[in-house]
């Protein structure tokens, strides 16, 4: 039984201040509709703007993953995003009235507990997930960081932190399923190391900033009277250095909680693929800067293989919609310039060919003897002759007319074409035929490869007197 979309039952708020603005504000989740996904509007601004998550989006990733649309951002948005991963849910509309989601407690529990409240329902369309078919890597050798996506029926990580500290040393985290998000990772506070503390508090950068919402980690020696700074600073009675090498502003809720966070930002940021995801996901010292460049990874792998998936597989053997000996009763062009052997399918908006390419072809005596390849030009005009079996079908006398090429824009070529392939056009027209023209997105691929890709103008002319 496939799985089904979910949203929340009802509304429900949540409020606190923003981590680096320190201004107080309001979110509330709402239900929405299927494929929806998730989407932010700040509804204080001028027309409520919609800032959809999706990694494309991403404009800032130094403090915290920020996303930016149509005029407006929102920062801070890996806690929130977790929350809605970790439980499942698949569309949601986060209404807010400012540029920063509330850091409440320096986790995703607190999203959670409140979603939870509104309760969560199944949808009538089905989950799309997208599967993990080969390993995905991304790395970044400067900073020792590595990712890898391998194949797996359900969602698991496994995360590992080593910041060269005697204090936080090296950890790992993991789940072996995403039902285990809610116990083992929502609770789980942000941290930072107390150097990062006074560089952010001397160049006012956490004005939200609060010791109840963060594990700082003391990785140097502090005086008393540094203490004591901190102490006013947070408007606290005193501050001291716990036993474990943090401050003593809060108690860990986990042994290795700064690994687990590493993990929550994990979940929260590949979020923004905008797909879930049916994989296993490790990663070594992740920050938002390299799970945003792995999500966008992920996603070009996603969109390139749903490209694929737009075109039919056809079976060349199959009977046609027109052989060679139909072809030529329609166009004008004869060996060896013929460069459509067979359609395979053809309507009113799009037309389907094969060429064989051969190694018997004279072209080859010429171009690349020793490494025969099929020039790209005569791709384009064998794709040319295929959508002009298109145009020209919208005529009752074919034969008596000629195909002109009148424009080719945005070509590429992305493969090479040896003896051997079979090459499969497709053309589908971009808008109607008008006075006999056309104009046409071709892709031409060999097996699952695209190999070539063009938009063509083309137009019919009539002449008298053509033979066949």
């Amino acid at each position: 039984m496939n799985a089904k979309q979910r949203t929340i039952m009802s509304e429900v708020t949540v409020s606190g201040t923003g981590l680096h603005t320190g201004e107080p504000v309001t979110m509330t989740f709402r239900p929405a509709a299927e494929n929806h996904g998730y989407k932010f509007r700040r509804i204080d601004l001028e027309g409520s703007p919609v800032i959809d998550a999706d990694v494309d989006n991403v404009t800032d990733t130094s403090r915290g993953t920020t996303i930016t649309q149509n005029g407006a951002s929102v920062s801070t948005i890996e806690h929130v995003l977790a929350a809605l991963v970790g439980l499942e849910i698949d569309n949601v509309l986060i209404d807010l009235d400012g540029p920063e989601t509330p850091i409440m407690d320096g986790s995703s529990i607190l999203f959670v507990d409140a979603i939870l409240e509104s309760g969560i329902m199944d949808q009538a369309a089905d989950r799309e997930y997208y599967h993990i078919t080969d390993n995905i890597h991304y790395s970044e050798p400067d900073r020792k960081v590595e990712m890898v996506a391998m194949p797996l029926d359900d969602y698991r990580f496994t995360c590992m932190v080593d910041y060269n500290s005697p204090v936080l040393g090296s950890q790992h985290a993991s789940i072996s399923t995403i039902s285990e998000f809610k116990k083992e990772i929502a609770s789980s506070r942000t941290f930072c190391f107390l150097h990062e503390l006074e560089m952010l508090l001397k160049h006012d950068l956490i004005k939200g900033g609060d010791l109840n919402n963060a594990i700082v980690v003391v990785d140097k020696h502090v005086s008393p009277g540094e203490l004591d700074h901190l102490a006013k600073l947070f408007n606290r009675k005193d501050i001291d250095v716990a036993p474990q090498g943090i401050l003593n502003n809060i108690e860990l809720r986990h042994q290795n909680e700064p690994a687990r966070h590493k993990l929550l930002d994990m979940i929260g940021d590949l979020a923004l693929v905008g797909v879930p995801i049916k994989g296993h996901i490790m990663a070594a010292r992740p920050g938002h800067a390299a799970n945003v460049a792995f999500a966008k990874k992920i996603k070009a792998i996603i969109k390139k293989e749903r490209s694929r998936k737009h075109f039919k597989v056809y079976d060349p053997n199959a009977t046609p919609v027109y052989d060679t000996v139909q072809i030529m009763n329609m166009l004008p062009h004869r060996w060896p310039f013929l460069m459509v052997d067979k359609i395979l399918e053809l309507s009113k908006t799009h037309v389907v060919g094969l060429k064989n390419v051969t190694m018997n072809e004279d072209l080859f005596m010429g171009h690349f003897p020793g490494s025969p390849i099929f020039p790209g030009v005569l791709q384009i005009e064998a794709m040319v002759q295929t959508g002009g079996i298109l145009v020209l079908n919208t005529v009752p006398d074919p034969e008596n007319y000629l195909t002109l090429f009148l424009k080719i824009e945005n070509a590429r070529f992305k493969s090479k074409v040896v003896p051997g392939d079979t090459l499969i056009f497709y053309c589908n027209l971009l808008q109607p035929i008008r006075r006999g023209i056309a104009q046409m997105r071709g892709v031409g691929m060999v097996g699952e490869r695209i190999v070539v890709e063009a938009e063509l103008m083309a137009q019919i002319v009539k002449v008298k007197g053509l033979e066949a």
